[in-house]
């Protein structure tokens, strides 16, 4: 099937290059626009209990998620100053009276507002539109807030965090595509030592990245999509389309050599190479599949994202590619590039193909007289890599993940720095009562259970009708709800409506720990755990709570994720190498480079390990998300690696039917090219780790030292001392026995030159004349 598909390429080349030069050409006024979109949310679970609470809240009392808070600061007045007020309300005037803001409660109306040292203090500004609609009136908002003398005003909470994620999330882009198209074009001049040549992957590349954004502009109206959807769709892109093309290129360059002629050359080529990369792309967009399981929006729209542009990708490289190829012909190796200090070779060669020299050679038999010696250092280096793991702490995402100069992570260090972080993160609890919350049943009930939840120890305070003045005691309570409309007492009159609707009410308990502290998380589930008993059900939202959701959701999907990804990449393989165990191996190889990155991240971004050098702020704790985004991803590149260099050793068992011997050839034939691709998805991912937003430098760092150890350690050193220890058991099928040459395989590689072909066995005693014609 790839073979014709090689030889409709070449006869059709001029109609599939106009097609996808069509395609480039329809989705260019598109592509640029697909960050119009894009959402900077979709943290939340709508399963969760959290997202149920606020969700009750909303409905029933009208609590608003979409606060902007402005923090005032002064040098000179405390908040008790006159002046301190006086220009707080004139710098708010024009903000009180716009038609898009619901309320503003002032810390005049709320003490706890007020920073410890007095000299700061900061007022909610509720929006009537939700989060992201919100971050668009920011500018208006900011326009509308007058500056005044004396006062210094930050901007900060949900729509301004949304805002830089936006605005970050773009910068970070625009800064990886320029660093990651030159450095990646260069690092394929170095491996081509040709300009056409090297030009080829990148093309193809950037073909995929730019028809992928202009489906992703068309799919945002569709369906919410993350704007972390841009920055997966360019790095597996340009990391995947240039992979692709790298390897069809060195094989079709590679066919030329041994005298095969353009057309037939473009077929072996797409036979071979086409058919790796299809399986390839196949268990990438697996891995990527895994990430729609999940209920988070994020991860569900970055795994629709990555497998749109993996297909495109893979797509380019079997038909735009192949076309390109048969057009140029032996021109791909045209416009030569010298390296003066590098050891020269004939334009258009490879390394590998030399018999009996180069690293690969050595390498390879090396390994194979050693595999034991090579085995159990190389796996207990990797399972020590990933040993830091163990310590790991997952949090939620909030605007610590963003540098320090963006407008929400400044206010967030001043509220952390200056304020009681206690009282600015409460655990909320949504009371359902059976009938008016206000009977005095319902009112004796609340008020013992509000007592129990003040006896515990991590609690510091806890504000509810119940317990608005500690002086009242609950027959005091009961009367005084009795008749509300009655109350004289403003702040309980206050606190009564914004807290009370029909059966629902709401309760806010402020834990004496921080929020990501293991006692405030514990206290969420003791809370959650303690039934109120008559009737009443609770419903916990706030930092902690959302934080503790957010991880518990993202956990109990992965493992699904895990087993459909494994299982279902265990079948690809398991038709294309035909063999039980090779399948297995590979899955255990993937999940050892995923420890070992998963190592990483906690040194470097938990612990702080090389963060001035990185340019961030440690965490103290691993964003929840990360793993599963890396393993996601690094699942499907690492087993891209594994299929091209199984494919090489397959091709040399089909030869050779021996199996040590195959393994020496592939890895002799494949090192190289295998290096050289990684270089570039290296050199890519290493790009987008200079981003600004710690999300997206985890993810791009993480896969650039996945992908080091995936194509060195796993690949050069323990994939073939497994393969030399297993021995024909690789090659093993159950009802098929050991496989041998398939029959179909001669219908498209044809026979060869019997002679030139002993010659070149008895020069090299390798076999390594690539042609693996039917007549031996």
């Amino acid at each position: 099937m790839f073979y014709r598909l090689g030889k409709f390429a070449t006869r059709h080349r001029w109609l599939i290059v106009g097609l996808w030069i069509l395609a480039a050409v329809l989705a260019l006024p598109f592509a640029p626009r697909a960050n119009q979109v894009l959402q900077s949310g979709g943290f939340e679970s709508p399963d969760s209990e959290s997202q149920k609470a606020i969700d009750t809240l909303s409905q029933k009392l009208h609590v608003n998620e979409t606060i902007v808070q402005i923090i005032f600061t002064s040098t000179h007045y405390t908040v008790e100053d006159p002046q301190f007020s006086q220009q707080s309300e004139r710098a708010l005037a024009n903000i009180r009276n716009w038609s898009e803001v619901a309320q503003v409660t002032s810390y005049l109306e709320n003490p706890r507002q007020v920073s410890q040292d007095r000299h700061a203090a900061y007022v909610n500004v509720e929006m009537k539109p939700d989060a992201n609609t919100a971050a668009k009136l920011l500018p208006e908002l900011e326009r509308r807030l007058q500056k005044v003398p004396d006062l210094k005003a930050s901007v900060g909470g949900g729509p301004v965090f949304y805002e830089d994620i936006q605005s970050v999330s773009e910068n970070d882009l625009r800064r990886a595509e320029l660093l990651a198209f030159p450095f990646a074009l260069i690092a394929l001049l170095f491996v081509f030592r040709s300009v056409i040549a090297s030009a080829l992957p990148a093309l193809v590349g950037g073909f995929a990245v730019v028809v992928s954004l202009a489906l992703i502009f068309a799919l945002g109206h569709i369906t919410p999509l993350s704007i972390f959807v841009l920055n997966i769709t360019t790095l597996f892109g340009l990391g995947l389309g240039v992979d692709y093309s790298l390897f069809m290129v060195s094989r079709f360059r590679e066919e030329l050599l041994h005298g095969r002629d353009i057309e037939d050359a473009v077929a072996v080529t797409v036979a071979t190479a086409g058919r790796a990369v299809t399986f390839s792309g196949l268990t990438v967009s697996i891995g990527l599949f895994g990430l729609t399981f999940f209920h988070i929006n994020m991860l569900h729209s970055v795994g629709l994202g990555g497998i749109l542009v993996v297909v495109l990708a893979v797509t380019a490289a079997i038909t735009l590619l192949p076309a390109l190829l048969s057009i140029l012909g032996l021109k791909v190796n045209a416009l030569p590039v010298r390296f003066p200090r590098l050891k020269r070779h004939p334009v258009g060669t490879d390394i590998e193909l030399e018999p009996h020299h180069g690293f690969w050679y050595r390498l390879s038999h090396f390994v194979m007289r050693y595999p034991l010696r090579v085995f159990f250092p190389v796996l207990l280096l990797l399972l020590s890599f990933g040993a830091p793991f163990l310590g790991v702490r997952f949090s939620a995402p909030d605007a610590s993940i963003l540098p320090s100069y963006v407008p929400s992570r400044a206010a967030y260090d001043l509220l952390m720095q200056r304020f009681n972080q206690r009282e600015t993160t409460p655990i909320l609890i949504a009371v359902h009562t059976p009938g008016n919350a206000l009977t005095p049943e319902n009112i004796k009930n609340l008020y013992y259970y509000v007592k129990r939840i003040e006896a515990d120890p991590r609690v510091d305070r806890v504000d509810s009708i119940v317990s608005a003045d500690p002086r009242f005691t609950l027959d005091q309570y009961q009367l005084l709800y009795a008749h509300p409309q009655l109350i004289a007492d403003p702040y309980i009159g206050a606190f009564l409506k914004s807290s009370v609707s029909g059966d629902t009410l709401l309760v806010e308990v402020v834990s004496k720990y921080g929020m990501v502290d293991p006692q405030s998380q514990a206290l969420v589930q003791t809370i959650r755990n303690t039934a109120p008993g008559h009737g009443i059900s609770v419903l916990v939202d706030g930092g902690t709570a959302g934080n503790i959701d957010y991880v518990d959701s993202l956990y109990t999907d992965f493992p699904v994720a895990v087993l459909v990804i494994s299982i279902t990449t265990y079948i690809v393989l398991l038709l294309l190498f035909r063999s039980l165990l090779l399948p297995l191996k590979a899955i255990v190889m993937n999940t050892l480079s995923i420890l070992a990155s998963y190592g990483a991240l906690v040194l470097i971004f938990q612990d702080g390990f090389l963060h001035q050098i990185l340019g961030f702020t440690p965490l103290g704790f691993v964003e929840a998300s990360s793993p599963i985004l890396l393993f996601c991803s690094i699942f499907g590149l690492s087993m891209d690696y594994e299929v091209f260099l199984l494919s090489r050793i397959q091709e040399a068992f089909w030869q050779t039917g021996d199996n040590r011997q195959a393994v020496a050839l592939g890895l002799q034939r494949s090192g190289g090219i295998i290096t050289s691709a990684a270089v570039i998805v290296i050199v890519v991912s290493a790009c987008f780790a200079t981003a600004d937003m710690i999300l997206v430098k985890a993810l791009g760092l993480g896969m650039a030292l996945a992908v080091v150890i995936d194509a060195t350690l796993v690949r050069g050193l323990l994939v073939p001392a497994t393969m030399r220890l297993l021995g024909t058991w690789n090659w093993w099928l159950p009802f098929a026995g050991v496989q041998r040459h398939p029959p179909a395989l001669a219908e498209y590689m044809g026979s060869v030159d019997t002679d030139n072909e002993q010659t070149t066995a008895e020069q090299a005693n390798t076999h390594t004349n690539i042609h693996i014609g039917g007549k031996r």
